[in-house]
């Protein structure tokens, strides 16, 4: 059964148009869910809204949205008044300009879908204006209401179709320096630097989504299949949580053994004279010695 369209409308480049829809990239079907149960009767419970002064409980139609405009002052919005607030990014996703994907900062990148024709007839003007953005490696910016907010987006080619990511607006980013600026510099030394790379080296790999698995979602699922037995929950170790390394270039060769690149100690000691040599020769370098192991 085809996901159900998140958002139906129209993607225009110009004066070219053609009729679209977003589906979601992320699913939670699949993933465990808990319902909350009345504890002595075991039946489901439900929430209800209560009038904050009189305790009373609403009846149903009686809730309505309101703004609070000041201190206890509410404007009254109904639904339908809501759903009646259109603009041109409620309906079309016109793209207004287009930069590189890599150009955009990953911290602004928020939520995926795909994006596909709606119909047969778009079909043609969808395919025009997504290989002519995989032809220039562009991505497309453009607006959308969704879930009554807008929200600027980028759009960029994915195989047949094409994918959609909302965006973050700049003044709800915390901004990395309001973070990392409490970071003191270091000096690190090449040869720790070199031992590093190499751990990196043997880890290699290839990205394979499929790879990951949810073992925190594993270890819920076991649970439930040991209180559907009637069993206890089953006893678990918590892992050791790890220490702050007190000797930093033992951590690292010890590490490098471990993941079996033990031999790489000669071409680590010459890729460190290499970069120490270049750092050397480098005009109004600083010579300094390096710090010895332990």
């Amino acid at each position: 059964m085809a996901p159900r369209p998140a958002w139906k409308g129209y993607l225009k480049l110009s004066l070219v148009t053609c009729a679209i829809e977003l589906t979601n990239v992320v699913t939670h079907a699949e993933k465990v869910s808990f319902r909350i149960l009345n504890r002595k009767t075991g039946n489901t419970v439900k929430r209800i809204y209560v009038d904050a002064e009189t305790g009373k409980p609403l009846e149903e139609g009686d809730e309505i949205k309101g703004y609070e405009v000041s201190d206890g002052d509410f404007v009254h919005i109904e639904e339908d008044e809501i759903e009646a607030v259109e603009i041109e990014s409620s309906h079309t996703l016109g793209l207004d300009g287009f930069v590189e994907k890599s150009s955009i900062e990953q911290i602004y990148l928020d939520t995926p879908y795909y994006v596909s024709p709606a119909d047969e007839v778009s079909e043609e003007a969808f395919a025009v204006i997504r290989d002519a953005m995989a032809a220039k490696k562009m991505a497309g910016l453009a607006r959308i209401v969704l879930y009554n907010r807008e929200r600027p987006v980028v759009i960029e080619p994915l195989g047949k179709g094409m994918v959609l990511t909302t965006l973050r607006y700049d003044d709800t980013v915390r901004q990395p320096s309001t973070v990392f600026d409490e970071i003191k510099a270091t000096r690190t030394d090449d040869e720790m630097i070199d031992l590093a790379e190499h751990i990196i080296d043997s880890k290699k790999t290839k990205f394979d989504a499929s790879k990951f698995d949810d073992r925190y979602e594993d270890a819920l699922l076991e649970l439930i299949r040991a209180k559907k037995a009637g069993k206890k929950a089953p006893k678990v170790k918590a892992p050791a949580k790890p220490s702050n390394v007190v000797n930093l270039f033992d951590a690292l060769k010890k590490s490098l053994n471990a993941e079996g690149g033990g031999k790489a100690g000669k071409s680590s000691s010459k890729g460190s004279s290499a970069r120490a040599k270049a750092k050397t020769s480098a005009p109004g370098h600083n010579q300094h010695r390096r710090r010895k192991s332990a």
